[in-house]
């Protein structure tokens, strides 16, 4: 950096430094809220969804042949069955925009195409089946219908315009993985399968949320069970690694988790501490009011939809968060368009998950990936507005 760029940014530093308006009630109320949501992910998001999904992460890339990876989901795969197997798994997930990170950079690192890659980045957080069910019974059956519809269609049509896109540099990235030589599998097709089960399975169960509403579900049942479940998961997952792993292997699964961990989670609490400075936490405002935002959504207007559909992919939600904040919104004049355009654009995407996506894929695919999801989120939900006026 030249001295006079070096000067002009003392100068900036030395004037944001002095006019700070550090009495200001909304400024001191936004850094609250950036480090309260801080404190609440690093409470209830990094213990039991981060750490076992930067686990399966490092399973992936250690324990999944990259050949098997390239067959299903590779450039050159089944495009019915590399999106189907893509988004099927990502529902089956149901996490939110940060969990599905280390999971989807695991298996793009393995070789999956940037097409099925994307479309399982957005398919986790966004079908969400309790989520849409919650969806319909709260904000309206037209709603819920939409919001299903919307997040599939969503899934495979951005996977596959993402893959058409940088269809040349896939070709490039394709020909360097199909040079890596293929190492004969320690473990039966099975014994892998049984393994990554029992720690999806593990991860979906610590993560089981409550169910709304009645308590003699099947779904309230397995909320009240969780723990148990979890634990017996938890033996079945000591059990297997130990008569079925070796130590060498189990280090380079360690390392490997590590890397991923090194690589998102200083990511992931930057961007939760900007987005909680700017948008605040759930029922609480940031630095920018949310009397703003619900001016500004009212109606079915083009700018409205586009306008939720920007602040739901910078907000952070936690799973099923969304939900009881567009009903709140929507009680404030936001309109059913612009209400489906946040629900479509919000759980798949946040400012700490863009950051980590640039980290995997280079600025120009990420915002690549933003702008589809904003754009589609827009129009589906102007066109949802008019459909329902």
């Amino acid at each position: 950096m030249s001295d006079r760029k070096t000067f002009a940014l003392f100068v900036a530093l030395f004037l944001v430094a002095w006019f700070l308006p550090v009495e200001s009630p909304r400024l001191q109320g936004a850094i609250h809220e950036a480090l309260a949501l801080t404190q609440w992910y690093a409470r209830e998001h990094v213990l039991l969804c981060l750490i076992p999904a930067f686990f399966i992460a490092g399973a992936i890339a250690v324990f999944v042949s990259q050949q098997s990876v390239m067959r299903y989901l590779g450039a050159q795969a089944n495009r019915v069955v590399s999106y189907g197997v893509a988004s099927v798994s990502g529902s089956v997930l149901a996490v939110c925009s940060c969990t599905v990170l280390p999971l989807f950079a695991g298996i793009y690192a393995r070789g999956a195409g940037l097409g099925p890659a994307t479309a399982f980045l957005y398919s986790g957080p966004a079908i969400n089946v309790l989520a849409i069910i919650m969806t319909a019974r709260i904000l309206g059956l037209p709603l819920g219908i939409a919001r299903a519809l919307g997040a599939v269609g969503f899934s495979v049509v951005i996977g596959a315009l993402m893959a058409f896109l940088f269809r040349k540099d896939e070709q490039q990235r394709l020909g360097d993985l199909i040079a890596l030589p293929e190492e004969p599998p320690r473990r039966t097709l099975g014994q892998t399968a049984v393994y990554f089960a029992l720690m999806v399975g593990l991860l979906v169960f610590l993560n089981w949320s409550a169910p709304d509403g009645g308590d003699g579900t099947l779904w309230r049942a397995a909320y009240d069970a969780k723990w148990w479940i979890s634990a017996g998961l938890a033996v079945l997952l000591g059990l297997v690694v130990w008569r079925w792993f070796a130590k060498d292997e189990l280090l380079a699964w360690g390392v490997s988790s590590w890397d991923y961990a090194k690589l998102i989670f200083p990511l992931l609490l930057a961007g939760v501490l900007v987005a909680g400075f700017l948008l605040g936490r759930p029922g609480h405002e940031g630095i920018i009011p949310s009397e703003w935002v619900a001016t500004v959504v009212g109606g079915n207007s083009l700018a409205a939809n586009f306008v939720a559909s920007v602040v739901g992919a910078f907000m952070y939600f936690a799973t099923l968060t969304e939900v009881p904040i567009v009903q709140g919104l929507m009680g404030s004049g936001m309109g059913q368009g612009p209400a489906l355009a946040l629900l479509l654009a919000g759980p798949a995407l946040s400012l700490p998950s863009m950051l980590v996506i640039r980290q995997v894929l280079g600025t120009k695919k990420t915002v690549t990936y933003v702008a589809l999801v904003v754009v589609m989120a827009t129009l589906t939900g102007w066109l949802f507005g008019r459909f329902v006026q």
